[in-house]
């Protein structure tokens, strides 16, 4: 079954589905800076667009673009600047 999710006043909008690869959503986000909490590990791989994300326990930014993939550890905070509209495809383990 498929869950639409917003979040951000709809700056952000995901569809979760489950797949042979786990629980997942694929998702958009307008550009802005968003905070997000964690209950799983998350894997995040950038379909479109660049987002530079402030990773716990990591004192900078790191940039990723079309293509890159970034792990979120479960039970955590990261923040996500989203420079351009961006499209994602996030895995939760």
């Amino acid at each position: 079954m498929l869950k639409v999710n917003e979040y951000f006043e709809g700056q952000v909008k995901s569809i979760a589905f489950h797949n042979e690869e786990g629980d997942a959503t694929l998702g958009v986000m307008e550009p802005g800076t968003y905070e997000f909490n964690t209950t799983a590990i998350e894997y995040m791989t950038i379909i479109s667009g660049a987002v530079s994300v402030l990773l716990p326990h990591f004192a900078e930014y790191q940039l990723f673009h079309k293509g890159d993939i970034f792990t979120v550890p479960a039970n955590s905070t990261f923040k996500i600047e989203v420079l351009e509209v961006t499209a994602y495809l996030c895995i939760y383990r």
